[in-house]
């Protein structure tokens, strides 16, 4: 049968309910605010396509869903395949896409009588708004808000377990299940024994393929010690790019000679370019105030990241010592900025690595340039160097990356036409290093070696970029 008239044909034989669970099923992969968008089978099964996750050749994904959700009658008759067949595949290394706790959720959904829910819904009254526990709203809605708010992850059942040791006890049963599950499949040598459910990232054939495939179990362990980053897309990519300083040198008399950033366009584009590679969604905003800018970061602070392994913010503008400038010529604290994604700010990146780049000159030593300006608060002919950098600029939390463009005593270089030392050196190693599978931390060394090398051969001026960070594990940026 032609591939979209069968999509077409099992489309039909889904009924509503079938929809909302394989968009649940399929949250991973395709963000809630998309999947607002879908309201039949064909749409998902559309963005599913986009995704890679459908195609001619491949029906495994589909196959896997419904499973899932018990539609083995389309499975069978549409599809060729039986329950005994997926049961045996998805045993196979890799080859389930789901989740295990996103399963586990919709069996819980599954398994919940109209009473439990009413009283689930009563629960949460206090951390949910009435309007999202009206008698309309179903189980999966429920938990799907309940992970926007922060209160439910892989990582965080707490609030899910008390709630069903209180009303269910086999819900509650469940959920432990899967705990155990989890934590008895893995054992990492060199973290004194067991990891938690955060540590280790869904495989539940771990057990059996080490013993069955030598070398598995070292490749077990390299994997629980990187960031999961297979969503699709990975994260946001947040770029503040600040250009036109006209307003600030009208009303901040200390800026009057302050010019444009001219060349910043060049970085903005190159970061789109590699980011895009890289999976993530970009999110450009130019030429904000200081305002604006603690508005935009507040923004991206209080959206919805539970579908996303990361997030990353790249910020191009002048500076001083621990802050930089909305092109109104006020101050924003970079420590403000990163602190705004901490778990108590940012629930829903919580665990997850937080990243950021700041392209702004951090200190007072001046020497003179022609060609190559400055992104400092002093005269556009001057080149500031980095006399103090500051740590505190990043919180004293985990899973945070900061790549500052200068260290003490060196300066930030920016060209007119080809854009800065330091953003041009680092996209240009994040695409030829990430499709050989290095970490962020390799790239970043690689990144100050190449722009310490460099030279202003008026001024003889030197750059040392420097990153400060608190990640936990290795960050690998996925080109696949």
């Amino acid at each position: 049968m032609d591939f979209h008239k069968l999509l077409y044909t099992i489309s039909e034989a889904l009924a509503t309910e079938d929809l909302v669970a394989l968009k649940f099923l399929s949250l991973d992969y395709i963000p809630l605010r998309k999947q607002e968008g879908i309201r039949d089978p064909e749409a998902l099964f559309l963005a599913l396509e986009e995704k890679g996750l459908l195609e001619k050749d491949d029906l495994s994904f589909l196959k896997e869903l419904l499973f899932r959700i018990n539609r083995i009658d389309i499975l069978t008759e549409q599809l060729s395949s039986s329950s005994e067949e997926m049961e045996r595949a998805l045993q196979i290394p890799g080859r389930a896409k789901v989740s295990q706790f996103r399963y586990l959720l919709f069996q819980l959904s599954e398994n919940i009588t109209t009473d439990t829910l009413k009283s689930f819904k009563f629960l949460l009254t206090k951390e949910l708004p009435k309007c999202k526990l009206d008698n309309e709203i179903t189980m999966l809605r429920v938990l799907i808000e309940m992970e926007k708010k922060g209160l439910l992850a892989e990582e965080n059942l707490k609030i899910l377990k008390t709630i069903c040791e209180k009303l269910d006890k086999s819900l509650l049963k469940k959920i432990e299940e899967f705990e155990l599950e989890q934590s008895e499949m893995y054992v990492v040598e060199g973290h004194g024994g067991q990891t938690g459910v955060s540590e280790v990232q869904d495989s539940l054939w771990a057990s059996q393929t080490a013993q069955d495939c030598p070398g598995m179990h070292e490749e077990i362990q390299q994997q629980a010690d990187m960031y999961r980053m297979d969503s699709r897309p990975c994260g946001i990519c947040l770029i503040l790019n600040n250009h036109d300083f006209t307003q600030a040198r009208a009303e901040v008399p200390t800026l009057q000679t302050m010019k444009d950033r001219n060349g910043t366009d060049v970085d903005a584009a190159a970061l789109r370019r590699v980011f895009t590679k890289l999976h993530f969604e970009i999110a450009e905003y130019k030429d904000l105030t200081a305002k604006q800018i603690h508005q935009t970061i507040h923004r991206y602070r209080d959206m919805d990241h539970n579908v996303y392994d990361c997030f990353v913010c790249c910020i191009l503008s002048h500076g001083d010592k621990g802050i930089v400038l909305g092109t109104d010529g006020q101050q924003t604290s970079i420590q403000e900025l990163t602190t705004s994604f901490t778990g108590t700010n940012c629930r829903s990146l919580a665990g997850k690595p937080k990243v950021f780049f700041i392209q702004a000159c951090q200190g007072d030593t001046f020497q003179k340039g022609v060609h190559i300006e400055t992104d400092s608060t002093e005269l556009d002919y001057s080149l500031e160097a980095d006399a103090r950098f500051q740590l505190e600029c990043i919180p004293n939390e985990a899973d945070f990356l900061l790549g500052m463009a200068t260290m003490k005593d060196f300066v930030s270089y920016r060209s007119t036409t080809q854009g800065t030392w330091y953003i041009q050196s680092l996209c240009e190693h994040l695409e030829k290093s990430c499709p050989r599978g290095e970490d962020i931390l390799s790239i970043l060394t690689a990144v100050n070696q190449e722009v310490s090398r460099k030279n202003d051969k008026v001024n003889h001026g030197k750059q040392m970029p420097q990153p400060s960070f608190t990640l936990r594990k290795k960050l690998i940026f996925p080109i696949n």
